[in-house]
């Protein structure tokens, strides 16, 4: 009877060190971006052919990425002070026949599409390890990486609105609030680099780390609602934004639309 109780307490002690716990993967992860393995990157184009064309839309694609989906508004001169969506934190799966760690993250941002040199961007990464789930909630000012807001619960089917205001072209907040736990976080940046506020986006993103995209999570819907990206004479919605698909290895991996307030994003890989 004491062999057995004591063996227990082995198996449990064990488990315990085995599993890290939300403040060892805070850790963890603030270590891995503090090595400069940026969360979010610019859009990367496609350069291969899509051999998979988009079966569940009518919808003709302009544009393919091998790291972003989503809806991207795009104007000839700085207009967007503001980008806004709502989303509900989904449930990551492994993708079919995958196995091991395997991450997205869905965001509001400004830039990052026709120009590339900066980013203000907010939002929230999904990550299933084997049979464990877990989320980061993070802001960001590109060039810079990703740095996690701390403290801030999230578990899926909380709804997040996610916004970024840019004050000037190189100061503003990343706020995200979630209305199922009543949290609300904020940063506020500035003397960064220049935005050209060319760009309002809402996407989901196959982000890098360590010098490369992590392996794609099946984030199964994302749809962003109240939509809206603000300019000097009042808001606009995602509703003619130029669309955009992933694509990895001559394989589409979603389906995108968007309307007058938001922009659907669903994973249709393997």
């Amino acid at each position: 009877m004491f062999a057995a109780a004591l063996i227990c307490q082995v198996l449990l002690a064990t488990a315990t060190f085995a599993i890290p716990t939300s403040r060892e993967r805070l850790a963890q992860r603030v270590a891995r971006r503090a090595a400069s393995a940026h969360l979010s990157h610019p859009k990367r184009p496609s350069t291969t052919a899509v051999t998979e064309i988009d079966s569940l839309s009518n919808v003709t694609h302009p544009e393919f990425s091998t790291n972003w989906a989503g809806a991207v508004l795009i104007a000839n001169t700085a207009t967007y002070k503001s980008v806004t969506g709502t989303f509900t934190v989904p449930t990551p799966r492994e993708p079919s026949g995958g196995s091991g760690t395997h991450s997205a993250s869905a965001w509001v941002g400004i830039d990052g599409d026709t120009c590339g040199s900066a980013i203000l961007q907010t939002g929230v990464d999904f990550t299933i390890s084997g049979n464990s789930v877990s989320f980061d909630a993070w802001y960001e000012w590109f060039p810079d990486f990703a740095h996690d807001f701390s403290g801030f619960r999230i578990s899926p089917g909380n709804q997040i609105t996610a916004t970024v205001t840019a004050s000037s072209r190189t100061g503003g907040t990343a706020t995200l609030i979630n209305h199922s736990t009543g949290q609300q976080v904020s940063h506020s940046f500035s003397g960064q680099p220049a935005l050209c506020q060319e760009n309002a986006e809402w996407i989901v993103e196959d982000f890098e780390e360590g010098g490369g995209l992590v392996p794609l999570a099946n984030w199964g819907t994302v749809t962003f609602t109240g939509a809206s990206a603000g300019t000097g004479s009042g808001s606009v919605g995602p509703s003619g934004a130029t669309i955009i698909d992933m694509e990895q290895n001559g394989r589409q991996l979603t389906s995108v639309s968007a309307s007058g307030s938001s922009v659907t994003v669903t994973y249709t890989g393997p």
